[in-house]
Parts: structure tokens; C-alpha cells; sequence
């Protein structure tokens, strides 16, 4: 078995554990730790793993336990002062009548069976851009700092104490369609009271924004763990209340109806109460779920990818990146040529310069400004004789 899948369907074996809380056992001894951190702490469930290693001192080192517990630590303490700080930021927000509107909440960390297991930067808000820039700068004031930057996009701010924040100024999708159809699902956010400016998804719709986001992000093979098990939660809390037929046409005018179910049902596998039947129809394909599986765990490196709609999104992604590409290239050149034609004008305004200059070296140009060529061919000639006499 490939070393990068077989670490990976580790990592999925661990992680289930935890979440499920049932007894699955994994062979520990045969993991190497250090690549097992960095794929951990790619699908943002170091914090989960770390519960899962407990009780194997032996086959753990001590610098990676150490590791995962900084995870589990920063997921503590992001439980003890999250609601607070996220609070503190939303009226300070409201009070300056800043409008904003918040894609993704914390209280999916209730979802969890362990509060711990969630994930410490699970709020994401959407301002424009001088909002943004105010907002910014007001979580700086508090200490925050950059810690992810997500260009053309916006950035993840993270404080000391675990508290992180992702702010977006541009909605992160590249395509057209899918650009399109997020405003169009951000126009049912309502005001969250008590606030004026606030905004929030209903849970409908925010469900519709993580699906579609899981799809975009799988097909850009930035698909984490994480998102999945967050996916799998917020629809096990909601699905008795979701308007499954609105979702459905939702995630049509999006075109990935197909690839969205494929992510919940496999969501559902690895994740999901063995005795929950919410999926009642049996698979036709299963070879298209290895598919999916062996791409989001190896992090695109082994890719197979077979679903029409990944591969016609991808399309578009990539020609649209291409599209960018290019008109950074263009930049650059247009930069390029307006530094060399400055250059240029610089080197003739000092081999010509102009009227009033040379009127002061040589009254007679004043007079007979006609006369102007032959001067400076004068004080060319001057300023060469000159060089060649010092050489």
C-alpha cells in the first residue's frame, strides 16, 4: 500500500475513534510520527489525534506527543475564552455600524461529543473591503496577528490563547458560477440579535455554503479532515429540519450536487454512528469513492479523479487561475516597460534639458529660443570632453 495513503487512512482511523467513541485500535508502532504530525496539523485534527494517542507513551516520542498536545492545548483554551472574544469583536463591531456577515459560527464545537475535538478558528466573516481594513486593524490592537494569509481573499488572524478569526473581503471562490450563486445564498442572511449590522446565515443555507465549499476545496485538493467532519456534524444537527429538495436544487445551480453527496456519504463512512441509516440507497460505485478517498488523504498526490462534475470544476478553476496568471504577467511587463521608459526619459532629461534650465546656464537662449538645439549640443559636447579628460 502507498506509505501516503496507508498514513493517511491511519490518520482517518485515529481521528473516527475519537469522534465515534468506540474502541477501534491502530497500530501505532508502524506509524512514522513526524510525517503523521504535519498530516495531522494539515487536516486541522492534531487536537483530536492527540486523544487518540493517549496510553501509548511507548510508541510515541516525546517531541511529537508534545507536539499534538500544543494542538489539544490551543483547542482548550479556544473553548475557555472563544465566546467571549468572539462576542467582545461582534459589538465592538456593531457599534461602529460595521455590516459584516458571518459564514461559519463557533457553535459547531457543541456538535461535538468532546468540545475539544472542534477546531480553534471555526468563525469566518465577510466585510468589504474598507470594513475589512477596519476590522483588521481593530483585532491587531487586541493582539492578534496574522497567521494564514489567503490572497485576494483575506487572511486567518490568530491571538495568543488560541482564539483565531478568518476575515474574507472577497468571497474565496474563483469561477463565475460559484461567485454568483454564494451571493446569491449570502441574501438570505438575517440580522443576529441583539446586534443591528450582524449578519449570519440560517442553518439552510450555511449548510449549502459548506457543502459547496467542501466541493471547491476538494477539487483544489485543499479538502481537510476537519471540514469534513464539520460537514458531517452540522448536517447530523440540522437534517431533520433542512429542506433536503432546496439544498438539492441549491447545490444543482452550483453543479455539484453529485460530488457534494459523494463527500457527506463518505463523510458519513468514516465518521458517521455505524447504526445511523440516514443513507438508505446502496452504493452503485464504491470504486468512485476509493477515487475521492485516495485523492483528499494524499492531498491530490495520488489522483484518479473519474467524477464529471470535479473534473468540470477543476476545468474551471484552473482556467481561471490561468486567466490571473496572465494578467499578473501583464502586469509585471507593462511595470517592466514603464521602469525602462522612465530610465529613458531620465537619460534625456539629462542629455536635453529644458528651457528654463538652459536659460539659466546660457542668457542667449532666453532671447533666441530658436537657438535651444545648439546649445545643447554645446553643453553635450562640453560635458563628453569633460569625462574624457579626467579618463
Amino acid at each position: 500500500m502507498n506509505q501516503l495513503l496507508f498514513e493517511g487512512r491511519s490518520l482517518v482511523g485515529i481521528v473516527s475513534s475519537i469522534v465515534r467513541q468506540d474502541d477501534l485500535r491502530v497500530v501505532h508502532s508502524r506509524l512514522d510520527w513526524e510525517r503523521m504530525f504535519r498530516l495531522a496539523d494539515f487536516h486541522k485534527v492534531a487536537n483530536v489525534v492527540y486523544l487518540g494517542v493517549l496510553g501509548h507513551g511507548d510508541a510515541l516520542p516525546d517531541r511529537w506527543r508534545e507536539r499534538f498536545f500544543q494542538r489539544y492545548q490551543e483547542s482548550l483554551l479556544f473553548g475557555e475564552n472563544c465566546k467571549q472574544a468572539i462576542q467582545e469583536m461582534f459589538v465592538w463591531l456593531d457599534m461602529r455600524e460595521i455590516s459584516c456577515t458571518v459564514l461559519t459560527y463557533e457553535y459547531v464545537r457543541d456538535f461535538y461529543k468532546l468540545p475539544e475535538m472542534a477546531e480553534s478558528s471555526p468563525v469566518q466573516i465577510l466585510l468589504d473591503e474598507e470594513n475589512y481594513t477596519l476590522a483588521k486593524g481593530y483585532l491587531i490592537d487586541l493582539g492578534f496577528e496574522t497567521d494564514q494569509v489567503y490572497k485576494g481573499f483575506g487572511e486567518r488572524l490568530s491571538r495568543v490563547g488560541g482564539v483565531s478569526v478568518v476575515l474574507y473581503h472577497t468571497l474565496p471562490f474563483r469561477t463565475d458560477k460559484y461567485r454568483k450563486n454564494m451571493v446569491k445564498l449570502l441574501e438570505n442572511s438575517c440580522i443576529k440579535e441583539p446586534y443591528e449590522y450582524i449578519r449570519m446565515l440560517p442553518p439552510e443555507s450555511e449548510f449549502v455554503y459548506r457543502m459547496a465549499g467542501a466541493a471547491y476545496h476538494y477539487v483544489n485538493d485543499e479538502l481537510t479532515i476537519r471540514e469534513v467532519i464539520d460537514l458531517l456534524l452540522c448536517h447530523i444537527a440540522w437534517r431533520d429540519e433542512l429542506n433536503t429538495e432546496a439544498v438539492q436544487r441549491r447545490l444543482v445551480e452550483f453543479q455539484i450536487d453529485e460530488l457534494a453527496e459523494k463527500i457527506l456519504r463518505i463523510a458519513y463512512m468514516w465518521f458517521g454512528d455505524k447504526k445511523d441509516n440516514y443513507f438508505t440507497q446502496p452504493l452503485d460505485d464504491m470504486a468512485a469513492f476509493d477515487v475521492l478517498e485516495e485523492r483528499l488523504l494524499t492531498k491530490g498526490i495520488i489522483n484518479h479523479e473519474s467524477d464529471h462534475q470535479a473534473l468540470k470544476l477543476q476545468k474551471l478553476i484552473q482556467k481561471e487561475i490561468d486567466r490571473e496568471h496572465k494578467a499578473e504577467n501583464r502586469g509585471l511587463w507593462k511595470e517592466k516597460l514603464a521602469r525602462r521608459f522612465s530610465g529613458v526619459a531620465k537619460k534625456l532629461r539629462w542629455a536635453f534639458p529644458d528651457f528654463h534650465y538652459m536659460s539659466s546656464i546660457y542668457p542667449s537662449v532666453e532671447k533666441l529660443p530658436v537657438l535651444l538645439p545648439v546649445f545643447w549640443i554645446m553643453r553635450d559636447i562640453r560635458l563628453l570632453l569633460r569625462v574624457f579628460s579626467r579618463s
